[in-house]
Formats: structure tokens, C-alpha cells, sequence
């Protein structure tokens, strides 16, 4: 029997839909994370990219549980001396909403050529509209705490 290897022309791309209010933050990023690599098809390759498309919408309604939306902090650093920036989770998701879901799938992603390629499939929505209609995209039901 021989080892299957995906090539890059047999690869289709299905597209789907998240609806972030649904679920706690990290179970639809680890969900998306997923989707994105393809880990779920059956042709999956490490070094070919078999992921399909996510969008994500309501990303203003996301949930997180505990004292996240207080002790949850967002770091970055301007490679300055002092230049280092914190912010809470509920400061991100005031100035930006799309960070938090951005950056929870950005760290569950691998880190190699792929990333930035997976990470371009990925479409994030603050409110519950989107503009990927012509696309026919698979809404999928994610069950979680609320």
C-alpha cells in the first residue's frame, strides 16, 4: 500500500460560516484553527495547505468565561526600551473585535510557510453581516457555555 500525498491542484475549498456568540472564544478558535489546516479531511498533508475558508461573524458578541474578560491580557511591544502595551480583553474587544478571534486562532495555527496563506482564508466580522453570499458557505453549529 502506498503513503497518499495531497497535491496543491486536488485541493477544493469548502467555505463555512461561524457564528462567534454562540460559543466561548477559545472552542471557536480551536474549531477554526481545524478548519483552516484541514486537519479534518481525509487527504490531509502536512506540507500542502488542504484548509477550506472560515468566516466568523459577531465577533462583538464573543463569550468568555471566568474572570477573562478582566484578567485576560493582550501584549505587545513597540522594540523600544518601555515600549511594552498591555490591554485587557474587554479594552481589545472595545477598540477592536476582530483582534481577540484573530489572535486566538493566529496562536493555534502552526508556525511555518503556511501560516500567513491559512490566515488569509480566515474572514472576521464584528457584526452578523458578511459579503461572501456568492460563495455558498455551510453555517456550522457550535455548542458551548453561554
Amino acid at each position: 500500500m502506498k503513503t497518499y500525498s495531497a497535491k496543491p491542484a486536488d485541493v477544493t475549498r469548502k467555505w463555512y460560516v461561524i457564528d462567534a456568540s454562540e460559543a466561548p472564544l477559545g472552542r471557536i478558535a480551536t474549531r477554526v484553527a481545524t478548519l483552516l489546516t484541514g486537519k479534518e479531511k481525509p487527504m490531509f498533508t502536512k506540507h500542502i495547505d488542504t484548509g477550506d475558508f472560515v468566516i466568523v461573524i459577531n465577533t462583538a458578541k464573543t463569550i468568555v468565561t471566568g474572570k477573562k474578560p478582566t484578567d485576560k491580557i493582550y501584549y505587545r511591544h513597540s522594540n523600544y526600551p518601555g515600549g511594552l502595551t498591555e490591554l485587557s480583553f474587554n479594552e481589545v474587544m472595545a477598540k477592536d473585535p476582530t483582534k481577540a478571534i484573530f489572535q486566538a486562532v493566529r496562536g493555534m495555527l502552526p508556525v511555518n510557510k503556511l501560516r500567513d496563506e491559512r490566515l488569509k482564508r480566515l474572514k472576521i466580522y464584528a457584526g452578523s453581516e458578511h459579503n461572501h453570499n456568492a460563495q455558498q458557505p455551510e453555517t456550522l453549529i457550535l455548542k458551548g457555555k453561554k
